[in-house]
């Protein structure tokens, strides 16, 4: 999603969805919509921790896209070394609709699932979730940075001012909503920066 990227790791395991071993990967924004690098680097990251033993090895990985994003997986997999673990990409088909998902079993083949089969609501199951996940932490971390930054641009804000109006007002939302006289309150606040505060969030 370019500002703030985030890949994330979705685990199945025992016939359901183990959300205590998911993570999310802060990634480098992917430049011009290419996001093999930053499918690499997640990848990489991931996988160094199962080669030390961090994380046991996966019965199946998938991968959430096509003919290249398969092969940038088989890549990393074979760089660290894991010839053995079993991967299969899933990628919307051209309509883009639910049901008319492609499975890549390989960097070749191609497989289309019947719309009703269990496998494909496995997997589809499996994508929505990794898709879920990634999307939550995406905003998280773009408010955060967004609310740091809108503070940060102000002058006379340090850490200690910027800390001490997101407190009293609890979030940026508070300090957005809060008028000249609110700010005013806030200690260490003075009156001239209070209403340049309230001129530089509105």
């Amino acid at each position: 999603m370019g500002e703030a990227a985030v890949a994330s790791c979705v685990i199945f395991d025992r016939l359901a969805m183990q959300t205590g071993e998911y993570r999310r990967f802060n990634v480098k924004p992917p430049t011009g919509g290419d996001d093999y690098a930053a499918l690499r680097e997640a990848l990489t990251r991931r996988v160094a921790r199962i080669v030390s033993g961090e994380y046991p090895a996966p019965d199946l990985l998938v991968i959430d896209g096509g003919k290249g994003q398969v092969a940038v997986a088989a890549d990393v997999l074979a760089e660290q070394g894991l010839h053995t673990t079993q991967l299969i990409g899933i990628a919307k088909g051209p309509e883009r609709k639910p049901g008319l998902e492609i499975v890549f079993p390989d960097g070749d083949r191609t497989l289309t699932l019947p719309a009703d089969h269990p496998g494909l609501h496995l997997l589809q199951r499996i994508r929505d979730e990794a898709h879920r996940f990634a999307i939550q932490g995406h905003r998280a971390r773009r408010g955060k940075a967004r609310t740091t930054s809108s503070l940060q641009e102000i002058g006379g804000i340090g850490s200690k001012r910027r800390h001490a109006l997101l407190a009293h007002f609890g979030g940026l939302r508070g300090v957005q909503a809060a008028s000249v006289d609110d700010l005013a309150r806030v200690p260490g606040i003075s009156r001239a920066l209070a209403q340049r505060i309230f001129a530089q969030l509105h």
